[in-house]
């Protein structure tokens, strides 16, 4: 655990670089323009600087930090490569690397949490993680009736470590003001922490689990492992075996990641309409592509609860802007509070940055690619005050939602799948292929 700083004094010291740094880079700021250089370049410099300063010291802290920091994408989106691609290395190189716990402490937790005679439960037990992140770890197990398992175990400590970076993050908000004004940070910061609390939470886990596992028993496409036993820190479900979707993204046929994306995709806006929640981690080390098929699917710590489905307003949106009526999206955004009363957006601006959303619904068949999602990104990736993403407020209800659809996009282009995207919204998001005639977008 030696890349998990978990002294409160050791992490809020990391954190609260970011306040000072800044205070230094806007003095820095104000003598570049008593000198004589214009007012919009130091901006722009200082804006630099700041978001430089935020990615190196998240990214040197697992824990809620990090979180935040791939949580907020949309930040990302309008940061240049060349800030953002040490951050996003970083970020990779912590996830791969994280150390395993010693197999003494790993008993420790097994005893601490199922007792003396924790072995009981098991005819074997891998000491040898297979697969270690920021809050625990798995292994690979029999259960006592016969079953292969995976056992998750929490680390000792991962959520006061996590937790407690909330409360030094919250120091943030004039950082990242500076950076977006159009966004309310301490509301997306207190919805992170909610669903990071939910993610430590192994019993919740184990119920969105089941409930995923009852809602695709013997679904044609998809196969979610059930839940054998669970507590707070110990989770047992059943084992599954597959091709992991990194490794179609390298080395899988066209017809393979054709049908791996597509499966992505419909497993993600099914799930809200089939049980009510969507899993908000879809990264491809969570996903498996089994002999017989189908997606697998695993973890879910993260889950956003969504007993109604998707938003009505997400589909009709959508719909809307296929038509290019830019002036109700506008409209629209606004009444479900993507746009502050007092922000002004230019409507050109905000189509294109919304494009890599929404264009892959607005024809029959399309194919995503790295090449297509460079182009689009190009469209938003400055720090001028003008940049519409800068602009753009997150509502709370949407954190996950976002996070979930920033991220697919992201795994499509590297699977550069092709597909019949729109055939999946018309069937599964509520509002898309409404008439037009028969409802309004609400506006406020």
């Amino acid at each position: 655990m030696s890349d998990l700083p978990r002294r409160a004094v050791t992490r809020s010291a990391k954190l609260a670089t970011l306040p000072l740094g800044f205070a230094g880079r806007a003095a820095l700021g104000l003598g570049k323009r008593i000198g004589g250089k214009p007012a919009e370049i130091v901006a722009q410099e200082i804006q630099q600087r700041t978001a430089e300063q935020i990615f190196k010291v998240l990214g040197e802290l697992k824990g809620g930090a990090m979180k935040v920091g791939q949580a907020l994408s949309i930040f990302e989106a309008a940061l240049p490569q060349e800030i953002v691609g040490p951050y996003r290395a970083t970020l990779t190189k912590l996830q791969e690397s994280a150390p395993p716990l010693p197999v003494a402490t790993v008993h420790k937790v097994l005893t601490e949490q199922l007792g003396d005679g924790w072995r009981d439960y098991f005819e074997s037990f891998d000491d040898r993680p297979t697969a270690a992140a920021s809050i625990g770890q798995v292994h690979r197990a029999v259960w006592h009736d016969g079953r292969d398992v995976a056992v998750k175990i929490q680390y000792p400590g991962a959520g006061k470590a996590l937790l407690g970076d909330f409360t030094q993050l919250a120091r943030l908000g004039k950082l990242f003001g500076v950076m977006l004004p159009g966004l309310d940070i301490k509301a997306v910061l207190a919805e992170l922490r909610e669903r990071i609390a939910e993610e430590l939470d192994y019993l919740r886990e184990a119920e969105a689990q089941h409930g995923f596992a009852l809602g695709f028993q013997d679904d044609p496409d998809f196969h979610v492992p059930d839940v054998v036993a669970a507590n707070e820190m110990v989770l047992v479900t059943e084992w599954m075996d597959g091709t992991p979707l990194s490794r179609i993204i390298a080395d899988g046929t066209k017809e393979q990641r054709d049908r791996a994306g597509l499966l992505f995709v419909r497993f993600l806006f099914c799930s809200p309409a089939r049980v009510g929640m969507l899993h908000a981690d879809p990264h491809p080390g969570n996903f498996r592509m089994l002999d017989n098929g189908k997606l697998g699917i695993l973890d879910f710590g993260a889950v956003n609860r969504l007993p109604d489905g998707y938003p009505r307003s997400f589909g009709q949106l959508t719909r809307i802007f296929n038509q290019g009526d830019m002036d109700s999206v506008v409209a629209g955004l606004r009444a479900e509070g993507f746009i502050r009363p007092d922000i002004e957006v230019d409507g050109d601006a905000l189509r294109s940055f919304l494009s890599p959303y929404v264009e892959p619904t607005a024809v029959e068949e399309f194919t995503f690619s790295r090449e297509w999602f460079q182009a689009q990104a190009a469209n938003v990736t400055d720090l001028r005050p003008t940049n519409v993403v800068r602009q753009l407020n997150l509502p709370v209800s949407y954190v996950l939602i976002h996070r979930v659809h920033a991220a697919g996009v992201g795994v499509l282009c590297q699977l550069g799948t092709t597909a019949r995207f729109r055939d999946e919204a018309i069937r599964w998001v509520p509002g898309f292929a409404d008439d037009p005639e028969d409802e309004a977008v609400p506006v406020s």
